[in-house]
């Protein structure tokens, strides 16, 4: 069954990647050096105090004022679907079709380097070519300021909001090909103001923010003229020695929708795939978010659980509620330990011991998610889908990944219910 979706031209470009990576892998060493924040998402940088002792790479280099980084991103994709007929009935009232699609998903380019002063601060920015909209955008850009005087950092510019551990992590360090579908209500990107902190005595990690679309008006992502977020999350365990963190946290956001209109929308974990959910555009003068997380890890294995509500002051439609969430199980049978962070309350890259590159396996992870969400609230009837996804992470290196997964879910809309299978793959490059 897997192999009918498996297409020749997928498999030339896996074999055409590894060969053009091969040749140029022995310059990117996995060793450990002195490193400082790149940002919110768990990027990080060699510090500048140690680019005079240590040779660098050959993607850095080293100014009289800044270091400079450069990095780039890409994930190639592919995706198959098997539909039941109630399945197609209801992709035939959405006005859609699944089909089976190989394309970029995105291309970014990175820059990103350390300022030669007293107080530590980064800076970064991020280009990515988006290969649905076939389009350029700005991700994550912005100067990242250390502040031990109120026990963390201040990052300015365009960066994730907050909200959620799942949708704060990188894209490319994230445990399954996409994140779960509840957190889809909340745009990808803001541009503000946010302050990330850590008391270890406390045992305490927190982020705030506060943004608004005065420079982001036009884009995609931007559906809110102003929003505030605040996170926080207690640790009760954490330790870097034995590698076992628990994280219990909370979230809240608020926020205006733009034009005092919203749509929440969502596919179903799978970017080629048309919207499954929908709640239509709507008015609404307010949203209010609340949700919760708890992760814990220890060794090679991973447990975390999201879940959170999303409600709107809307007369029209009755002050809608909805919901939805997750819970996910990973391990790493190559024996490593995905790492957490307390700059940003966050888990981070994969550290593979002995690349394929160098003789060794690389890191190879099995993951196992349930996901929900609901846009059935007041009196919009957007649907329901859940879905159930086992997962394979082959880390082949630090920078080259391959991803295969498989997944059943059920739409429940137009007073149908439809079963979908979904196959999965990605090839993902990191410098």
């Amino acid at each position: 069954m897997i192999v009918k979706f498996i297409n020749p031209q997928y498999l030339r470009v896996c074999l055409l990647v590894v060969l053009v990576i091969l040749p140029f892998h022995s310059f990117c060493q996995e060793t450990e050096k002195k490193t400082v924040p790149d940002g919110t998402e768990g990027d990080v940088l060699q510090a500048s105090e140690t680019t005079k002792a240590e040779k660098l790479p050959w993607n850095m280099f080293d100014t009289s004022f800044t270091t400079i980084k450069l990095g780039a991103g890409f994930l190639y994709e592919y995706a198959g679907y098997v539909a039941d007929a109630t399945t197609k009935r209801q992709m035939d009232s959405i006005g859609s079709e699944l089909k089976y699609d190989f394309d970029v998903r995105d291309f970014r380019i990175l820059i990103g380097g350390q300022l030669k002063t007293k107080r530590t601060i980064t800076w970064k920015a991020g280009f990515m070519y988006d290969g649905d909209a076939k389009s350029w955008y700005v991700r994550e850009s912005g100067v990242m300021i250390a502040t031990p005087e109120i026990w963390g950092s201040i990052f300015i510019g365009r960066t994730k909001e907050g909200f959620s551990l799942s949708k704060v992590m990188n894209g490319y360090s994230g445990e399954s090909l996409e994140r779960h579908m509840a957190i889809d209500a909340i745009p990808i990107l803001g541009d503000g103001i946010k302050w990330l902190g850590y008391l270890p005595k406390q045992k305490i990690v927190w982020n705030m923010g506060i943004f608004a679309d005065w420079l982001s008006k036009d884009q995609g992502f931007s559906t809110y003229s102003w929003q505030f977020i605040t996170r926080a999350a207690w640790l009760p365990i954490h330790s870097e020695e034995k590698q076992t963190t628990l994280h219990i946290g909370g979230n809240f956001r608020i926020g205006q929708p733009e034009d005092n209109k919203i749509r929440l929308k969502s596919k179903p974990e799978s970017n080629t795939a048309p919207i499954f959910i929908d709640t239509g555009t709507f008015s609404a003068n307010q949203g209010t978010f609340v949700g919760w997380e708890i992760y814990y890890s220890k060794g090679p294995m991973l447990f975390g659980t999201e879940y959170s509500w999303q409600m709107f002051n809307s007369s029209e439609k009755n002050d809608p509620v909805f919901h939805g969430g997750e819970v996910m199980a990973s391990y790493i049978f190559t024996g490593a330990s995905r790492p957490y962070t307390t700059t940003s309350g966050i888990y981070t890259f994969i550290p593979v011991e002995k690349s394929v590159f160098h003789g060794g396996l690389g890191e190879i992870e099995a993951v196992l998610r349930y996901s929900t969400n609901e846009l059935n609230g007041g009196t919009i009837q957007g649907g329901r889908f859940w879905r159930i996804t086992p997962t394979v992470n082959w880390y082949l290196s630090k920078n080259f990944r391959f991803e295969f997964a498989y997944g059943y879910g059920i739409l429940d809309r137009f007073s149908l219910k439809g079963a979908t299978q979904f196959f999965q793959s990605r090839i993902q490059i990191l410098l």
